[in-house]
């Protein structure tokens, strides 16, 4: 029993997102908190079904005693009838080996023991426990009496506690849970941090005595009307009277009897004029429940949405879409492993949970697949009051698709559906994935048998059967394989960003009714939509990429997809990185990653590569170019949205700017112009024609979408690196010349590092790590005489150099079944890493000595790699291997001392020395003209009088 937050198990809870109150200013919401007297504030202290809620309930988290069983003789020795021998505390209800649950992880079976007290206001109430989920075998007694037991790690279950029951005095409750490893259980993605025991939360649960099982709402938009299903717990030994008040909308109250002997009874309630649940108005309709009848009468709190889920073409096109309330939507969807570093399956806190699905919104995505893991209740209610769409998996299993195994599955399968049927937010339900669980070893090879398959099949009408309201997809398959019955054509592929355009050219244009392409011998795809149901670089670079600026290969493969709307949607791998794969758009921590689009573009951001209305520049990211070249840019319009609130014209206005060969930015041209536009119109505008720069530049050409009244609707980019002969002179802004010397950052002349030293592509970058320094001799330029300089600066991209693991000795050593959660746990590790820019700063300092005087000293922030490293992108072989891709520097500038240029009149050179103190010990990169951020190699400025 509580009162309060429990602020203490927040250690990972993200700031409120005040730009977003919007989402949350939604009335007062469903999830009440437990009947309690004061005590310490407990974890989760929530209802953990905002969708099912009745008035009387206790939460059971908290602390509880606790006690491993590793021999497994605690039922023999009758530790259910008395007190745990040695008991330590466990904090419920955390895994007992996530953090959070303050135990060490020790044992496969673990006891739970703690006092419980029921009101004496229950009385002629049943009452019974209800566990959210317990991983895998549970069974419970209650002051040593037996309440049942449970086999299953991923649904609720129940034990009635009423006959054992003493109101108003404390009782001591037990539970045993045995997570011994089964192969043919369900364990979804659990090397990631297991789900041992209790991870969602217990309570009790005061109901009437003849009470309601479930009530099922199936809105019927199309006939403005919704079905209600209630199911009691068991058959009715007298008639009953259910009544049904709708307390947020003016629908009237509805009554209706049962009959004794009846289990189930199913009617229609009209709803005039009904206020859909769309992703933009996520209305929900709020409903009590009474039943009346038995002795004591049974209430229960719920909700639906009025929404319709179907398949529907794009308008004018034959192209089967996913739709919404009989609108197509462009799906765009992130894979949600749902995992948390400290809670591992369980978030410590309802806010947390909140802002995951706050932060997928903030981005521009409308939905999540919850990946081999049955979410959380609460979860779904955010999505539900948020707008949020959703695909629910079952977990896999690892072993083999026998009896125990076909069997666990289809447990879970109904017992997900069953939970979780009234969630609007819920379009598709996913029982496999990549056959995981589905082969079978014959003859030393996996083999996926056409008897498995009908199962699959088997298991696709039965889903169909539970639920006819949405879609099924039975398999969300790779490799080209694996679908048998669907709803949904999904694949997956893991890609280089610049192999997107070909591959996704070579589905759209050669699949379609009737193709076996993505399905097994024997079945052929029909008119259901095609999806990408995973995609990403994280498996896109021999193997796991590691961490790597996802950004730029994500760029390229959502203009890709963009220009071929006969694949409905996608669906990006993932919401946030898990402890193996570094590929979220947030850390595991949930702190920020950071893309550089914004500097890149003024204003832009995820937002926009997530935009209804999208303008794709070509195939490219970057591409050469020749000085004053005109090039022909393709323009590709996707307008995915059904609004006609733009008219019939948008104005596209671009900018085309860029960084000389001394980092300096310049504008080059700026144009404006109509485009046409309409709802769900795809294809090619007319090209932009642009003249790149007259030098060696790198250049960015920014697109800006905007309506009537000037807003912008999309922004995107593309960028051009200008090609051309290192600059020998200059002007300066101030009208002054320049003559430049450039030097080649892999030509020094020694260098020393107290960790290593290591050159990238050759040269392109140089880096240095720990603490030392790079030192070059640069001859006075022939033909300037030294009275005839007023001044000499170093212009150079540089950065910090953190040692990353790759770079270490037996840096290759990383095996393990990533997919179990082993392989290599650092992020650095793999041989194409390299960190993306985030929260969390690497930085460093250089002193610039010229001729042995100090000229100067700048702190590096940071060894970033980001959209902004567009040079280390560019350079990139296309072998699927990674090179620093994305690294960058920052300018590097400095004023040449007097005295280091009198030395230098008399020695004809001047010695640069570019060095790292051991008092911080950062590192140090040089980056060349063709590497990094800026066109420019160290470049020595002599400014002539």
């Amino acid at each position: 029993m509580h009162i309060g937050r429990a602020c203490r198990y927040a250690a990972f809870v993200s700031a409120a997102l005040c730009s977003l109150c919007s989402l949350c200013s939604l009335g007062s919401p469903l999830p009440l908190r437990a009947q309690s007297s004061p005590a310490a504030a407990i974890p989760l202290p929530e209802h953990p079904r905002p969708d099912w809620v009745r008035e009387h309930w206790q939460n059971l988290n908290g602390s509880w005693q606790f006690q491993f069983d590793k021999q497994n003789t605690g039922e023999t020795q009758g530790w259910h009838r008395t007190r745990l021998p040695s008991p330590q505390q466990i904090v419920v209800p955390f895994s007992w080996a996530a953090p959070l649950a303050q135990v060490t992880d020790s044992a496969d079976i673990g006891w739970y023991s703690r006092e419980i007290q029921v009101p004496t206001e229950w009385r002629g109430e049943r009452v019974f426990l209800v566990v959210g989920a317990a991983d895998w075998h549970t069974t419970a007694w209650l002051d040593g009496a037996p309440l049942g037991s449970h086999q299953g790690g991923y649904t609720p279950f129940e034990m009635e506690l009423t006959p054992h029951l003493r109101p108003g005095q404390a009782q001591r409750l037990v539970i045993r849970v045995d997570d011994a490893p089964r192969a043919f259980r369900l364990d979804g993605k659990q090397g990631y941090g297991n789900a041992r025991g209790i991870w969602q939360t217990p309570y009790l649960e005061a109901r009437g005595s003849a009470p309601l099982r479930a009530i099922h709402f199936t809105p019927d938009v199309d006939r403005d009307r919704v079905r209600v299903t209630a199911r009691l717990l068991g058959r009715a030994t007298e008639d009953q009277t259910l009544t049904l008040r709708f307390t947020n909308a003016a629908i009237p109250t509805v009554t209706r009897r049962i009959p004794r002997g009846r289990v189930e009874l199913a009617f229609d309630v009209p709803i005039a004029d009904a206020h859909l649940w769309s992703l933009d108005d996520p209305f929900l309709y709020e409903v009590e429940a009474h039943l009346t009848g038995g002795s004591t009468p049974d209430a229960v709190r719920s909700y639906f949405g009025m929404r319709k889920i179907s398949v529907m073409n794009l308008p004018g096109t034959d192209i089967p879409y996913i739709a919404l309330n009989d609108q197509p939507v462009y799906l765009q969807l992130a894979l949600d492993q749902a995992y948390h570093p400290e809670g591992f399956y369980t978030f410590p806190t309802d806010e947390f949970t909140r802002d995951e699905i706050v932060r997928a919104k903030r981005i521009g995505l409308n939905g999540l697949r919850e990946h081999v893991k049955i979410e959380t209740p609460r979860k779904l209610y955010w999505a539900d009051r948020l707008g949020m769409l959703i695909m629910s998996d079952v977990p896999n299993s690892w072993g083999e698709p026998d009896a125990e195994m076909r069997q666990d599955v289809e447990h879970a399968l109904r017992g997900m559906i069953a939970r979780d049927y009234n969630h609007p937010s819920i379009f598709s339900w996913i029982p496999f994935n990549e056959t995981w669980g589905l082969v079978t070893k014959l003859n030393g090879r996996d083999q996926y048998l056409p008897a498995t398959q009908d199962w699959v099949a088997s298991v696709y009408r039965l889903t169909k059967q539970l639920d006819s309201t949405r879609l099924v997809e039975d398999n969300s398959v790779c490799c080209n394989r694996g679908h048998t019955d669907t709803d949904i054509n999904s694949w997956h592929a893991y890609l280089p960003g610049w192999e997107w355009e070909s591959h996704l050219r070579t589905i759209s244009d050669s699949t379609g009714p009737g193709s076996g392409w993505n399905f097994e011998e024997g079945y052929r795809q029909g008119r259901e939509p095609m999806i990408n149901s995973e995609f990403g670089n994280v498996w896109g670079y021999e193997g796991s990429t590691g961490d790597v600026d996802w950004s730029w290969d994500y760029h390229l493969a959502v203009n890709a997809f963009r220009r071929h709307p006969k694949l409905a949607g996608w669906l990006y791998t993932e919401h946030h990185d898990v402890i193996n794969e570094w590929n979220g758009y947030w850390r595991f921590d949930r702190s920020e990653k950071v893309t550089g689009l914004e500097e890149l573009v003024e204003g832009m951001s995820l937002q926009d590569l997530h935009s209804p209305l999208y303008l794709s520049l070509g195939e490219e990211l970057s591409q050469a170019v020749r000085p004053g070249q005109q090039v022909q840019v393709p323009v590709y319009a996707s307008f995915l949205t059904g609004t006609r609130a733009f008219g019939e014209r948008l104005t596209l206005r671009t900018e085309l700017y860029g960084w000389d060969a001394l980092g300096r930015k310049e504008t080059y041209s700026r144009s404006s112009r109509a485009v046409p536009y309409r709802p769900w119109m795809t294809g090619d505008l007319e090209p932009l024609a642009v003249t790149m720069p007259n030098e060696g530049s790198v250049a960015v050409l920014a697109v800006r979408l905007e309506d009537a009244t000037g807003r912008v609707l999309h922004r995107n980019f593309t960028t051009f690196v200008v090609e051309a002969e290192a600059a020998q002179e200059v002007q300066l802004d101030d009208g002054r010349r320049a003559r430049l010397v450039q030097i080649d950052p892999a030509r020094f002349d020694s260098a020393s590092w107290s960790q290593k030293q290591w050159n990238v592509l050759d040269g392109l970058k140089v880096n240095g790590a720990g603490s030392g320094f790079f030192e070059y001799a640069v001859p006075w330029p022939q033909g300037l005489a030294p009275n005839q300089v007023e001044s000499v600066s170093l212009v150079a991209e540089v950065s910090s150099k953190q040692l990353f693991g790759k770079d270490r000795e037996n840096a290759a050593q990383m095996g393990g079944d990533y997919m179990r959660g082993r392989g290599t746990f650092d992020p650095s590790r793999n041989p194409n890493a390299y960190p993306m820019t985030d929260e969390t700063l690497f930085p460093s300092a250089v002193t610039v000595r010229v001729n042995g005087v100090v000229a100067g000293t700048q702190n590096l922030r940071d060894d970033p790699a980001d959209h902004r490293g567009i040079l280390s992108w560019h350079s990139q072989l296309r072998d699927r291997k990674l090179r620093e891709a994305g690294s960058y520097g920052e300018l590097l500038q400095v004023a040449v001392p007097p005295e280091a240029l009198a030395k230098a009149a008399i020695t004809g050179r001047l010695v640069v020395r570019l060095e790292v103190d051991p008092a911080l010990p950062g590192g140090l990169a040089i980056y060349g003209r063709r590497f990094g951020r800026y066109p420019l190699d160290p470049t020595l400025v002599f400014v002539r009088r």
